[in-house]
């Protein structure tokens, strides 16, 4: 049955509910999962009319789909998110947003530390006391050391068995001796607290009030450091002020949308401060209601803390949100609520039209050359390429590696060094050997197959990949790349018979290639280095008398590197060696050198 006529008769069966809708395509992966307050329309605007950008892309790869029938639009939201996550589904993935910001930690100990936290996963089930996020990590610490240098905290991880130097210089009240003062330092909580809610002004009557105290005692260094800390304070970390009279944490969604992508704009607003922003651009598949709708209620799961209260535009679905997110959503129709939405908005627009260039620059050198490359190979698909390399230093320290990438952008999370288990110099045995235990690995642990495997190399490594693919009963397509004399990249090598594809050397494909190319041995290279300087020094090691297994594991241990024990003097390595051995192995590396 022809695939329009088969999803014709799928189509005229699916209800007029809510639910989710898995695309998949002609290996039944699932490639976009979405939901619909009504499947039937949904589904259906995917196979009539014409559709630019992504979502052509998308259909374009659609042979089938299924569908869940849910009770309402939270529960096709619930069950959407799920699926995501569990099938990471490649037009899904162009969603992902992992940029982190830092936030601050008031411990919820007996006695309290302030911490920098960028994992809020295991801080959301517990009594965290969490205050951000801040722009970057250094004002966070800047904001801890401020703290730390006005209030007495305590300092350490562990409990010290007497007091240190914290205690000796007034910043710490000897919390290990057992004797402070309790509900001092509840003030002192208490004053923290103000202070990150946005209420300095108690911190700056205390520091102002100290700086007196100093200038009074003729302390004037120390009454100019306190005035420095003073104008830090006022100048540094003052935040843009907002015309909202009350102090609710709120978070303000703004968005603006041109030429299928979708432009979103962030503000936290804390204690009527606007303390950061956050921008994402996306590519749109669905409506733009869909996407931003499924943006915020991704936005909360691991990077941000919820905030008291989520101000959105307009179109977005407010009692979805607001169901699934268990907070209040609010969309301001008047007053200076609606003019921050706004305000956001137009950031929303000022950054898409500030950085498109550059986003149609990277589609260009990634998705696009990596539809060129499937043209250029006949390919029904290209989503995961596997790049081989090898490397050695005459025989000796035998390594290779392998890069991915996927749609277009290194995977890194994928990439693998292996060891070779002959040292050799001996291409061939090395391909053969690293490609079959990558693809019986595959095979044996049900990993994901790649679309194409590249290997470094001329029509000889392509053959030996082959045969080992064969031998497995492994169908995965195979190229190589051939290199002119000043080893640029300068043609594929593919299919059966061979072929030779030359390579525009101004076209993006060349691009594409020469970065992957690169990727692949500049990792295999920093895995043989690695190996090289452990193999070397392990090498000089055992030709020392004296120096076993032990004292080896040792200096291994402490140096790390040939380099950094022929630089070391004879009383550091004495740590490790009796005198005589020491100069005896510093006295062997000079003559070797």
């Amino acid at each position: 049955m022809e695939k329009e006529t088969r999803i014709k008769q799928k189509l005229s069966l699916v209800p007029n509910k809510p639910g989710c809708y898995q695309m998949k395509n002609k290996e039944g992966i699932i490639i976009y999962v979405g939901k619909a307050k009504n499947l039937k329309n949904r589904l259906a605007s995917y196979f009539r009319g014409t559709h630019t950008g992504k979502t052509a892309r998308l259909v374009s790869e659609i042979e089938d789909f299924e569908y869940i029938i849910v009770g309402s639009e939270t529960e096709s939201l619930i069950l959407e998110l799920n699926l995501i996550k569990k099938y990471d589904p490649k037009y899904n993935i162009l969603l992902r947003d992992d940029k982190t910001y830092p936030y601050i930690e008031l411990t919820a100990e007996d006695v309290p530390r302030l911490l920098i936290v960028r994992n809020l996963a295991r801080k959301k089930n517990r009594k965290a006391r969490l205050y951000g996020p801040y722009p970057n990590v250094s004002a966070a610490r800047e904001t801890v050391n401020l703290l730390n240098r006005i209030y007495p905290l305590r300092k350490c991880n562990t409990y010290n068995k007497k007091p240190c130097l914290y205690y000796h210089i007034g910043e710490c009240l000897g919390y290990c001796t057992k004797k402070f003062d309790k509900e001092r330092l509840k003030r002192i909580e208490n004053e923290i607290i103000r202070f990150l809610n946005g209420d300095s002004t108690h911190v700056l009557e205390k520091l102002r009030k100290e700086m007196l105290e100093e200038s009074e005692k003729l302390n004037f260094e120390r009454a100019k450091e306190l005035k420095e800390l003073i104008t830090y304070i006022e100048i540094t970390l003052a935040k843009q002020k907002v015309e909202i009279k009350d102090t609710v944490d709120r978070d303000v969604f703004g968005y603006y949308e041109e030429k299928g992508y979708l432009s979103i704009q962030v503000f936290f607003i804390r204690s009527s401060k606007i303390i950061e922003r956050h921008s994402t651009i996306l590519p749109i598949i669905e409506s733009k209601e869909e996407e931003l709708s499924r943006y915020i209620a991704k936005f909360y799961e691991k990077n941000f803390l919820l905030p008291k209260e989520i101000l959105i535009p307009p179109f977005v679905n407010k009692e979805l949100l607001s169901n699934y997110l268990n907070i209040p959503v609010r969309v301001p129709k008047r007053g200076e609520k609606r003019k921050i939405v706004e305000m956001a908005s137009k950031n929303a627009e000022n950054a898409l039209h500030e950085k498109f260039s550059l986003i149609e620059k990277d589609e260009n050198r990634t998705i696009i050359a990596n539809e060129e490359l499937q043209k250029a190979l006949q390919l029904d698909k290209l989503d995961r390429i596997d790049l081989f390399d090898n490397s050695n230093l005459f025989g000796s320290f035998n390594v290779s590696g392998m890069v991915v990438f996927k749609n277009g952008k290194p995977a890194k999370n994928e990439y693998r060094k292996f060891k070779i288990s002959t040292d050799k110099n001996d291409d061939y045995g090395t391909m053969k050997e690293v490609i079959y235990r990558r693809y019986f690995r595959m095979l044996k642990d049900d990993l994901e197959r790649p679309d194409l495997i590249i290997v470094d190399g001329g029509i000889g490594q392509i053959h030996v990949a082959r045969e080992v693919l064969d031998s497995l009963g492994i169908s995965i397509p195979v190229a190589g790349l051939k290199k002119d004399d000043k080893h640029a990249t300068e043609s594929l090598l593919a299919g059966n018979p061979f072929m030779k594809i030359k390579v525009d050397r101004k076209s993006n494909l060349f691009y594409y290639l020469e970065r992957m190319q690169d990727e692949v041995h500049n990792y295999t290279i920093h895995y043989h280095r690695q190996i090289r300087s452990k193999g070397s020094l392990e090498s000089v090691l055992d030709v020392i008398p004296g120096i076993g297994s032990k004292r080896k594991k040792e200096l291994l241990k402490k140096f790390h590197s040939l380099n950094k024990i022929k630089e070391a003097s004879i009383e550091e390595l004495s740590e490790i060696l009796p005198k005589n051995l020491a100069e005896d192995l510093q006295k062997y590396l000079k003559e070797n050198e």
